[in-house]
């Protein structure tokens, strides 16, 4: 398929939002520039409303990007802007337009911009769908999905549990698994040793992290009761929280309490700047996701990028994006299991071997190829 020229827009946040999926648009919309598309995105300037959002803020303080254009015009809660913005799309006329949905409550709001768009033009429409069913469900998301879905002519699902659950909302054959692409966006990897020191930290002791935003489906809860393992703490391992709260702390801080943790647990609950994160993935050991349930997750790819070992839980795709004893571990969602693989990985020394595993591992996540699968769903549509 000839590239020349076409024109792609994004829909969905982007920089001053922050967040994983900000991140993503902003690389998928790079990676399209250089693959030769006229790429731009067009984000929220209200995303949610005060009310709905748990965080202190949800907006990025440090500098955009300079080289994509980003235009901040949707408010989420306004019909009225809904249709000035399908508007804006028509005139504009683009050959596809890249839709990402990852929350039923966004489904009014991207389902109508999207029927609009394609009422009496020729307009092709794709969904990238990070979660079709979420992963704290409300009265109401599967109206709200069926609505969106129903406007869409192809999805991409970045796991199969995802490609899965689209069936239960839609018959259309047109969708694809791709997996979630590497995020090259936080810089180089820097030494360890480095990177300790500028987090403070004492360099010559084993820490392992626990990355992103604190909810329950998160499992910081479980790593922190695997963390009380006697074992755990005779190998003198520390964990380090980088990430906010998006709840109540106080159940967590009475595990470190009860466990006696408040020497080996480093909070740092705060957001984590993008300048900030190579600090944290350069100066673990490991990078735990615990999760209780999860679709696919970008902290795995972040990790890949600074070729770190994981240690996931067997929920979603995670398992298929981390090939147990190879990149890291799987594990069941129990804090002894999370304990065990801990230990294993200190005790026979598994660091450098996973590492050299990662590095040939991450070739399959490239932006290329996730591009690629983009416009051979393009041309079935």
């Amino acid at each position: 398929m000839s590239t020349k020229k076409r024109k792609v827009i994004i829909v969905g946040p982007a920089f001053p939002l922050r967040g994983g999926i900000a991140n993503f648009n902003e690389a998928l919309c790079r990676a399209l520039n250089v693959a030769g598309y006229h790429t731009k995105i067009i984000s929220f300037s209200l995303q949610y409303p005060k009310i709905l959002f748990p965080g202190k803020t949800q907006m990025d303080t440090g500098k955009g990007p300079e080289d994509l254009i980003i235009e901040t015009k949707i408010n989420s809660v306004n019909p009225f802007n809904w249709i000035k913005v399908a508007n804006d799309i028509k005139r504009e006329n683009p050959d596809l337009v890249i839709f990402r949905y990852w929350l039923p409550f966004m489904g009014p709001c991207l389902g109508t911009i999207a029927k609009r768009i394609k009422r009496g033009t020729a307009i092709k429409t794709i969904a990238i769908t990070d979660n079709i069913i979420p992963h704290e469900n409300r009265i109401g998301d599967e109206v709200l999905t069926k609505y969106f879905v129903k406007q869409i002519d192809g999805f991409i699902a970045m796991s199969n549990s995802v490609l899965n659950d689209l069936s239960e909302f839609t018959d259309n054959e047109k969708k694809v698994f791709l997996p979630h692409p590497i995020y090259d966006i936080f810089g180089k990897a820097v030494d360890k040793q480095k990177a300790l020191e500028h987090l403070k930290l004492l360099q010559n002791d084993k820490y392992i992290l626990f990355f992103g935003f604190i909810r329950k489906y998160k499992g910081l809860d479980l790593l922190l009761e695997a963390m009380g393992d006697e074992r755990v703490k005779e190998l003198g391992v520390k964990l380090i929280v980088a990430g906010e709260y998006y709840e109540d702390a106080a159940p967590y801080n009475e595990i470190i309490k009860k466990h006696k943790l408040e020497k080996s647990v480093i909070l740092r609950t705060e957001y984590i700047p993008t300048e900030e994160v190579k600090y944290y993935f350069c100066g673990c050991d490991m990078v735990v996701q615990p999760y209780r349930h999860a679709t696919q997750s970008g902290v795995t790819q972040i990790a890949y990028h600074f070729e770190k070992p994981m240690l996931v839980t067997h929920v979603g795709g995670l398992p298929e994006i981390v090939p147990h004893g190879k990149v890291g571990y799987v594990s069941t969602i129990n804090p002894t299991s999370i304990a065990n693989f801990i230990v294993e990985f200190y005790v026979h020394h598994r660091e450098e071997l996973f590492i050299a595993h990662i590095a040939k591992e991450k070739e399959r996540f490239s932006w290329n190829a996730f591009v690629k699968g983009v416009e051979e769903l393009m041309e079935k549509l």
